[in-house]
């Protein structure tokens, strides 16, 4: 019905935005009602070309959307450097908060964040899209399963594409001021993420960066790993980089069995999407193959993930609006744990690759 659609205002025009506008587009629950950009004239191109409704408004600022009292939650694309800004204003204006990740350049940015949307009863999530895809749920289920996976004991996560020239020059991901967290940033934060998914989001105690980060003349990553470990003997290494072939892959090793994926932040294709599972593997007799070998695992969706993520949030601010719920904290909880990983990822490298110690 009508009356349930949760009309969203996005503040910014990158990217990212048209695909998050799509999203909003197709969700069930969810309406594009106003855009602003920095310039009037930006912001109307950007409304007819990603297939804005007659009806919406188009505001040649951000806080023209924030002021409008009508929108019901915000997308914010904004370069991290902004976040704290503009994600503090649209709660205090009692905005929803959809927030790209990088949430913050660091955790105590993000607390402030949040802070402001607990003060202000307004639902957070962050913009990790793979997280709402129906594949991260099966894979959960096996994870957690301690027959077949058993308990995890190392972990291992990659997200690295190649960038051309113009992105390496001109990108807002390397530029310092903007996105200074660079490849870290953009694509460690899937792969700290994932991390923490396999590891049921227990936080590590050690985090320690591996040596040898490449930067910019700026001093802004462009590729680098970490390792990181916890109390109890698991392991995990990432690396991310915006100088190699595009690849997208979780190794999660249990005491029983193993998880493989190859496209986890973006699906190979966008309706269905699949990993590799094996429990309790071993050869044959003369050791010359496999006896018990992986199987494949296929999730079929009738939405793409983006559309997962809008409808699950949209859902989360419809129990708020039209129910008197409350916000939802899982989202917070799990970005903020996030966060203080990649900030010691980033401490470590400014501590000539000292072990940071994670306290929360």
């Amino acid at each position: 019905m009508a009356e349930t659609l949760i009309r969203f205002g996005i503040i910014g025009c990158a990217d990212i935005a048209r695909k998050v506008s799509r999203a909003i587009t197709l969700a069930p629950n969810a309406t594009l009602y106003a855009v602003g950009s920095r310039s009037l004239d930006k912001a109307q191109k950007f409304a007819e070309a990603n297939g804005f409704p007659p009806h919406a408004k188009v505001y040649g600022s951000y806080e023209a959307v924030l002021d409008d009292p009508d929108v019901d939650a915000v997308y914010v694309p904004l370069p991290t450097s902004l976040h704290l800004h503009w994600a503090v204003l649209a709660a205090q204006k009692k905005k929803h908060l959809l927030l790209e990740k990088p949430v913050a350049l660091n955790a105590a940015e993000f607390d402030k964040i949040i802070q402001a949307c607990e003060s202000n009863g307004v639902q957070f999530m962050d913009g990790t899209m793979w997280m709402h895809n129906p594949r991260t749920a099966k894979m959960a289920e096996f994870l957690s399963d301690t027959q077949l996976f058993g308990l995890p004991r190392s972990i291992h996560t990659c997200f690295t594409f190649n960038a051309d020239a113009d992105f390496l020059k001109n990108d807002i991901r390397v530029k310092p001021d903007l996105d200074a967290l660079g490849a870290l940033g953009d694509e460690g934060w899937y792969c700290i993420r994932a991390i923490l998914f396999a590891a049921n989001y227990e936080l590590p105690k050690t985090v320690i960066a591996l040596r040898e980060p490449v930067l910019n003349e700026s001093g802004v990553i462009l590729a680098c790993g970490g390792s990181l470990c916890w109390e109890d003997g698991k392991v995990a290494t990432f690396h991310c980089s915006f100088l190699t072939n595009l690849t997208m892959d979780i190794t999660a090793v249990g005491t029983k069995g193993t998880l493989h994926v190859h496209d986890f932040v973006i699906p190979f294709q966008e309706r269905e999407a699949s990993f590799s599972a094996a429990s309790e593997s071993s050869f044959d007799d003369l050791v010359t193959k496999w006896d018990k070998q992986p199987s494949t695992h296929t999730v079929k969706t009738d939405i793409p993930q983006e559309v997962h993520m809008v409808r699950e949030f949209s859902r989360l601010v419809g129990a708020i609006k039209f129910n008197n719920g409350k916000p939802e904290k899982k989202w917070p909880t799990i970005t903020r744990k996030t966060q203080l990983v990649l900030d010691a990822v980033k401490a470590s490298i400014d501590r000539n690759f000292e072990p940071i110690l994670i306290q929360e």
